[in-house]
């Protein structure tokens, strides 16, 4: 196999012709054979593989960079760079991580997981680059789906200032996770079908060619004046305007016309863009007729391409989709938001059954929250339906076109706590800290599948903004005999105990239920309470449980800052000092990817692990009947 003689970045230099095209195909076959294992990001790798390739043959890395846009389409860059061994560890908890991370590898040179961001952080480097003296090739790879978010224009805008070379490569697959929407797909397009200018130019420069001396001189004039000619014949021609140097398109599964065009652009004192035409999911036929589905996949079977892990009961994404849609069929006034995530969000059959009510920016958080805060002052109801991790980047618009309003947009935040093997850059677990610090804002969680049922339908009634958080996966079934209504700012005592309070909110309330049912056999009394609520906190709850109770535990599935329990702590300690508070919540840190539940076993919000540390906080060093004081 060629792929054997691939240790380290400059080993597909040494590979004869033959032996490249050989390569591609067994590049493809081995990512098949082990995302159907592991699980992780395909079609967005199988589409790139040639033109990660034609970069390993243009370019010396790690001396030059290549910095790659979200970074889901890396896993060919991993195995060209040396880390084929460590794909049996994909995404796995240790293993290797399915995104760019510097401190696996010196050939990845910054670290990535969001959209839009590679032109930005590509034109910083290259500014130090030329700061510093040095002389090295930066490459940036966006895809024409991240170009919708609006940072990469503003980079694109200072790159056009830039005297020295700066490579951008569009990736250019018609596709971000789902279809592409917007003008930029659609003048994207137009370049895509629009093959007068290179037809043209090649039958031009083929005529030329032929003509004694004179030719090489007039083909040579014509390409200094090409700028006239595509203002001609290519519509737009939005990056030249711009200030950018542009080149392409180009196919992108032709390494050797990639490769051209790369040394090309190298040759270039200036930013210039490499326009790549790629299809997402090549060489798998599943993936190729259902991209979006093969974006992100768990373990599936390589012949059929069905998953291999059978879904018995509905996740929460599933329950926001349907009882959406119900509220909606009622209600005139509710829209959907999306930033190009309908599938991901649940809101494909919203689109589908109310398209004139749907809306997808693609991804362009920023103008989806501030696009929802429009439409809620005209009196519509706007759902933004986002995860977690990707509301993050909207925060000023929640804070100044939202919630200083006090306008009334729902936020459906999915994905919220740990989500596991897509690491850092995904896990939601800082929106209670930075949602509830914004007045205003009314935030509450979920116990269970019926309880979030209740909760969509208080917040399409509620009248001012408020997010819904709620994790990823299949939704609890349990608790299900405990059902009061939703009343603003309200908890719900689930059972009543004499020694300690567990205090819990969204997907710890089961957790909770566990841990008290282990310290009930162990002859522990507890009070079992679903907050709910996260901001407002319920105080007169609090006050009836530390009337009443010594010991209270909080649980949260968030980092300790600024989240639910120090908002708990805060108000026992100024009004019942003598009462003890223990914070179950995730460190100040950074989570890398993994199983779920081996992250939580190790983060201690376990079952287990938060019996262990109420053990060594609350109880005799004996491990008797819970105490009156702290030993």
């Amino acid at each position: 196999m060629i792929l054997e003689k691939i240790n380290g970045p400059q080993d597909i230099k040494k590979l004869d012709k033959a032996e490249i095209e050989l390569l591609a195909q067994e590049i493809r076959d081995f990512l098949i054979e082990k995302i159907s294992t592991t699980g992780g990001h395909l079609a967005s790798n199988l589409g790139v593989v040639e033109l990660t390739m034609a970069m390993y043959l243009t370019f010396d890395l790690p001396k030059d960079k290549i910095i790659w846009d979200v970074g889901h389409q890396s896993y060919t860059h991993k195995i060209l760079s040396g880390r084929k061994a460590e794909f049996d560890e994909l995404r796995q908890y240790g293993g290797m991580s399915g995104f760019p991370k510097t401190k696996e590898s010196p050939c990845d040179a910054f670290n990535t997981g969001h959209s839009s961001t590679s032109i930005s952080a590509g034109l910083g480097m290259a500014q130090g680059r030329d700061l510093q003296g040095d002389d090295y090739t930066i490459v940036s790879v966006i895809g024409d789906g991240a170009l919708t978010g609006g940072m990469a224009y503003e980079a694109l805008n200072n790159a056009a200032r830039l005297k020295k070379n700066f490579i951008i490569v569009l990736n250019d697959n018609n596709m971000s996770i789902s279809e592409n929407v917007g003008g930029m797909s659609k003048y994207l397009s137009s370049i895509r079908t629009g093959t007068g200018y290179n037809d043209l130019k090649k039958n031009i420069t083929s005529a030329l060619e032929k003509i004694p001396v004179l030719g090489e001189k007039v083909i040579d004039k014509i390409s200094r004046t090409k700028q006239g000619i595509k203002q001609l014949i290519i519509p737009g021609m939005l990056f030249e305007n711009m200030g950018l140097v542009y080149l392409g398109p180009v196919d992108g599964h032709d390494i050797k016309q990639l490769c051209k065009v790369l040394q090309e652009a190298k040759k270039l004192d200036h930013a210039v863009i490499v326009h790549v035409l790629t299809k997402k999911g090549k060489g798998y036929l599943p993936a190729e007729k259902n991209p979006a589905r093969f974006h992100g996949v768990e373990p599936f079977d390589i012949e059929s391409g069905k998953s291999k892990s059978e879904k018995m009961y509905p996740s929460y994404t599933d329950v926001f989709s349907k009882e959406l849609c119900k509220l909606a069929e009622k209600d005139q006034r509710i829209v959907a938001v999306t930033a190009a995530m309908p599938d991901g969000t649940g809101l494909k059959r919203f689109g589908q059954l109310y398209p004139n009510r749907f809306f997808d920016v693609g991804i362009a958080e920023e103008h989806a929250v501030t696009s929802a805060a429009g439409m809620a002052a005209t009196g519509l109801k706007p759902v933004v339906a986002v995860y977690s991790s990707f509301l993050q980047r909207a925060y000023d618009q929640i804070v100044h076109d939202v919630c200083l309003q006090n306008l009334p947009v729902v936020f459906a935040v999915d994905r919220a706590g740990l989500v596991g093997s897509d690491g850092e850059t995904h896990q939601g677990i800082f929106d209670l800290s930075y949602l509830t610090s914004i007045p205003n804002m009314c935030v509450l969680a979920p116990k269970n599948l019926w309880e979030f049922r209740r909760d969509l339908r208080f917040a399409m009634e509620y009248d001012g903004p408020i997010a819904v958080r709620y994790p990823r996966g299949e939704a609890y079934r349990g608790l299900k005999e405990f059902d009061s209504p939703i009343e603003y700012g309200k908890g719900e005592v689930l059972f009543e105990g004499i020694d300690m309070a567990l205090l819990a909110v969204g997907s710890m309330v089961s957790t909770a239920e566990h841990v008290r049912e282990k310290l009930m056999a162990e002859d522990i009394s507890c009070t079992l309470v679903n907050g709910r609520f996260i901001k407002p906190i319920d105080t007169e709850m609090i006050d009836r449980i530390a009337a009443t109770h010594d010991y209270v535990v909080t649980m949260e599935e968030n980092v300790l800052q600024g989240g639910y329990g120090l908002q708990v702590t805060a108000y026992i300690h100024e009004h019942y000092p003598q009462v003890k508070v223990l914070n179950i919540a995730l460190p100040d840190a950074y989570v890398e990817h993994g199983n779920v539940s081996i992250l939580r076993e190790d983060l201690g919000i376990d079952s287990d692990s938060i019996i262990k540390t109420i053990k060594a906080h609350y109880l005799t060093e004996t491990g008797q009947k819970l105490q009156k004081r702290i030993v």
